[in-house]
């Protein structure tokens, strides 16, 4: 009798963990929800946008400026805030092995112990034949594994790894950004740099013509008001230099900060080939379509979702039982009666229980039900901050050309004005040296000058930034990382030397942004665990 029941025993665990393969997976599977792309940009008709050529992903390097290259270089290598994305990729690698980790008997310790007992003489049914002092030993293994009959543990794996993916969406966010914002800074570094050289020359010019009209003044051939008039404009303009200084100051500190390194002289880096970059004839943007796939941000937001539905799925398997196995061996002896401390690893000290077990938390007063509802909501907020981010992104994109669009209109028309401002400037000169105009004609066409050159500048350089935040605006920029560790080498070592982090480091990345993962499963290259 006793071994048919053992034999059933047998039977009844092996069906559980056989039952337990075909286990289903509760909570809902995730779909990419449908978002609004136009089919086509409203500027793709206009001149220098092409829709069908192929996206530059480097497109900086469109730019021909080798310093901007150097730039971006060093900040992808030393960005402290995209090293921070980076860090991030690593945690949620360690938090996906937890959750493969789940899957598999999830307590297990060996544990040992030898304790001097004394018994209590006051006790129920206390015996005074007993040994009331003995010396106890044991060691054993204890194990416990809750089979995933409700897929709880496998869409925990789910949405660890759809976290694991978002955290690389937003590292590679986090690098169109950085390489957008060197190349704005930069941009506005060197439009400054032309604007302070404009004010510079202007004042030069503006110094000349109060020289002339001061001699006339004393000559007595004008009043002092020209000489006065005069000096006020160039002090006016000579006043905008260190206003325009100071601004280039802060451009350069905050450069610096993007390249990793404290505010500082940043001319050997800034050396060689000066002036705004020029931008390129065309520009290939594609179609809207692309940006489902290329921007960082919106694929963060689809994985986010994804890794929330997951969520879901966990939620529910709460309102159903657990079922278990559990066990214990091990060997128990104490100095009583006939047996000894010894005697610890002997046939008559061994013993060991196993079996099934369940949990049903059946009186939860609807807190397990509400926290699915909390979590279907939560899903339901990254579906619509799904949608809502591809909106945007199609508006920046939008925004970015039509500004682009919009400033090389203004530059062409800016050319003339600039060009007819010298000429003015030019006759007024002449015609008041020879009495034939007042000083007030020159004061007006210098002023002139100085505003269309320095909004020309201003032109020039806002159509470079705009052509920046259009490629940002299409996600190009983290391709670079392709085939690059995401972390340098020098805290890659700090980290090995301060913990063991097995293989996670340096951690590879997909060349491609990673999609939502199989219900249930990790991404193939992350779902192996690191024990």
């Amino acid at each position: 009798m006793r071994r048919s029941r053992e034999r059933l025993a047998g039977a009844c665990l092996a069906g559980i963990l056989l039952s337990a393969g075909g286990c289903t997976t509760l909570g809902p599977d995730f779909q990419t929800p449908e978002a609004a792309i136009a089919e086509e940009w409203k500027a793709q008709d206009a001149a220098r946008i092409q829709k069908d050529a192929e996206f530059n992903h480097d497109w900086w390097t469109a730019l021909n400026d080798p310093v901007l290259d150097d730039l971006v270089d060093i900040a992808y290598q030393q960005n402290l805030p995209l090293q921070i994305s980076g860090l991030r990729i690593l945690q949620a690698r360690a938090q996906l092995g937890i959750a493969i980790g789940q899957q598999f008997p999830q307590f297990q310790q060996a544990a040992g112990a030898l304790t001097r007992d004394k018994l209590s003489e006051n006790q129920p049914n206390f015996n005074p034949a007993l040994d009331d002092k003995y010396w106890q030993v044991n060691a054993g293994f204890d194990a416990s594994w809750e089979l995933d009959f409700w897929g709880r543990f496998r869409r925990g794996v789910e949405s660890a790894s759809a976290n694991l993916g978002s955290q690389i969406a937003s590292y590679d966010d986090a690098l169109v950004s950085v390489t957008a914002e060197v190349a704005r800074i930069y941009v506005v570094i060197r439009t400054l740099e032309e604007r302070v050289a404009i004010a510079r020359d202007n004042a030069k010019t503006q110094e000349r013509s109060y020289q002339i009209a001061d001699v006339k003044f004393r000559n007595g051939a004008v009043s002092e008001l020209d000489p006065s008039q005069a000096l006020t404009l160039l002090r006016s303009t000579e006043a905008q230099i260190p206003e325009l200084e100071t601004q280039l100051h802060q451009a350069m500190n905050a450069l610096s900060i993007l390249l990793g390194m404290p505010p500082g002289d940043l001319s050997s880096l800034l050396q060689g080939e000066k002036g705004i970059p020029s931008p390129p004839a065309e520009i290939a943007v594609g179609i809207p379509a692309d940006l489902l796939r290329r921007r960082p941000d919106i694929r963060q937001a689809e994985l986010q979702a994804a890794s929330q539905s997951a969520a879901v799925g966990v939620a529910v398997t709460e309102l159903y039982p657990r079922f278990s196995l559990v066990g214990s061996i091990g060997f128990l002896s104490s100095d009583t009666n006939e047996s000894d401390l010894d005697d610890l690893f002997e046939s008559d000290s061994f013993g060991y229980s196993v079996g099934p077990s369940f949990a049903w938390p059946i009186l939860n007063y609807g807190r397990l039900k509400n926290n699915v509802r909390v979590q279907d909501a939560r899903l339901e907020e990254a579906l619509v901050n799904y949608q809502n981010t591809v909106l945007e992104a199609l508006r920046e994109v939008e925004d970015g050309l039509a500004g682009f669009t919009g400033t090389n209109a203004q530059a062409v028309l800016l050319v003339d004005s600039v060009k007819a401002a010298e000429r003015s400037v030019h006759l007024a000169l002449i015609q008041y040296r020879d009495g034939a105009v007042d000083y007030q004609r020159v004061l007006d066409t210098q002023q002139s000058l100085l505003s269309a050159q320095d909004r020309y500048t201003n032109v020039r350089g806002e159509i470079v930034l705009n052509l920046v935040a259009t490629y940002k605006a299409l996600g190009g920029g983290w391709q670079i990382r392709a085939g690059n560790d995401i972390l340098p080498q020098e805290r890659q070592e700090q980290m090995r030397d301060r913990t063991d982090w097995g293989g996670l480091i340096p951690e590879t990345v997909p060349d491609d942004l990673p999609g939502p993962p199989p219900t249930g499963k990790a991404q193939p290259m992350f779902n192996r665990p690191d024990w």
